[in-house]
């Protein structure tokens, strides 16, 4: 029951994404269609050779660039480039924007829609210069300078070292690609690395503004009996529980998982997209089987733990080792030290968007984030509150361009 537990809390803290796995395994209600297990998808995907840039961009008529960035730990990470819109134009320096994605899946969660309804081809549109994030670990980002995939020490990292190698990586190659400050874009676990770093002081040369939509930092009042059920549980290292160091979603141990997963008394895989997301007001049916053809994304498992700790400790701090020996050996103290997030300049211009349905991104704990910035100056903070959106419908609704990313670009295009 502990293990169970344990590994409810994952499912809970591993926002949309995660259920998705659950969708993969069993039959679905809200889409009328079984599509059996992960791997057996046959559809437009993005290939290894052709990359984000072959299968999602170019083909509309934009350009795109695969790039490559090292990170000081050495992992070597995918990004894409969409210099500018499918029309072009201009001879003037366009301003980068930084487009980060959620846990378990990658840069192609952003292209699910068509290119008049999906953020990165808009913003491009209207004038910016878009980079594409993708975390280590997943598809394009699997290979470092000294590990393989195969190896447990590859997939020895949690969000924090995200938030210390990661994004820091990005940011320098963006600004000295284009000698601009970055505006940011996340979304879920997006929104959590990119509020940790703010809070250390990183970053803070390099960022224009940041617009943070379905933010995720505190996760104590999720609205669903998972999430409750996640908050109250002990969740060790799960690593030497169900021997995992990389969480693949396609492997048959996450699938045993799964499996386990529906079998716990009240839980309805038949509706797990809504049990542990809110109920999406938006999402289109084709776009939901892409998003299964082509997500989710491996994780590190201790990646998937940290998030659990997230839920359970009610505070956005550093990897707990789960013994204070080794969290003094760590940190030199204890217990992990805090993301103290009130920390964050007063005067970062942020755009907050975020949704009365989100069942993950719940109403009161963006009320504990914005209680941070009740000293934030007060031009500088934007805050969005959508009635009927969820957790996905911020990156799958297929009303989210007139919504939300509108409101994105004006956001940005006031920062110029």
């Amino acid at each position: 029951m502990a293990v169970i537990n344990g590994l409810l809390g994952l499912a809970a803290a591993g926002s949309f994404w995660f259920c998705a796995l659950v969708l993969a395994a069993q039959p679905q209600r809200a889409y009328g269609s079984n599509r059996g297990s992960f791997g057996q998808n046959k559809g437009l995907v993005a290939p290894p050779e052709a990359g984000i840039c072959g299968s999602s961009v170019t083909v509309y008529g934009y350009k795109c660039q695969e790039l490559e960035v090292t990170t000081q730990d050495g992992y070597i990470l995918s990004l894409q480039r969409i210099p500018e819109g499918r029309v072009g134009g201009g001879e003037n320096k366009r301003p980068p924007v930084l487009i980060q994605h959620g846990v378990l899946v990658d840069g192609m969660t952003w292209f699910l829609n068509s290119p008049e309804q999906n953020l990165p081809m808009i913003l491009a549109d209207n004038g910016f210069d878009v980079w594409i994030a993708n975390t280590r670990g997943t598809r394009f980002s699997r290979r470092h300078t000294s590990l393989d995939p195969s190896q447990p020490a590859f997939w020895d990292w949690s969000w924090d070292e995200l938030v210390t190698f990661d994004l820091p990586a990005i940011f320098d190659f963006v600004c000295g690609q284009t000698g601009q400050k970055i505006d940011y874009v996340g979304h879920s676990l997006g929104t959590l690395i990119a509020l940790a770093s703010f809070s250390e002081g990183k970053l803070g040369n390099q960022l224009k503004s940041a617009a943070l939509l379905s933010p995720i930092a505190y996760l104590s009042h999720m609205t669903t009996a998972l999430g409750v059920v996640a908050a109250k549980s002990f969740v060790g290292e799960i690593t030497t529980l169900v021997g995992l160091s990389e969480f693949y979603p396609k492997g048959e141990p996450v699938q045993n998982f799964l499996n386990a997963l529906c079998a716990y008394p009240g839980v309805d895989c038949y509706d797990l997209l809504s049990a542990l997301t809110g109920i999406n007001c938006c999402l289109n049916s084709s776009t939901v089987d892409l998003f299964l053809m082509n997500e989710p994304q491996s994780t590190s498992t201790k990646n998937m733990v940290h998030l659990s700790q997230t839920v359970r400790d009610g505070v956005v701090a550093k990897y707990n080792y789960g013994r204070p020996d080794y969290n003094v050996m760590h940190y030199g103290e204890a217990r992990p030290p805090v993301y103290n997030l009130s920390n964050i300049p007063r005067d970062l211009p942020l755009f907050v968007s975020y949704g009365g349905r989100d069942a993950l991104s719940d109403v009161r704990d963006v009320m504990l984030l914005l209680d941070d910035f009740k000293f934030h100056d007060v031009d500088k903070l934007s805050v969005q509150f959508i009635k009927d959106y969820a957790h996905a419908d911020f990156i799958m609704g297929v009303n989210a361009k007139d919504i939300v990313y509108n409101q994105v670009v004006s956001f940005f295009k006031g920062q110029h």
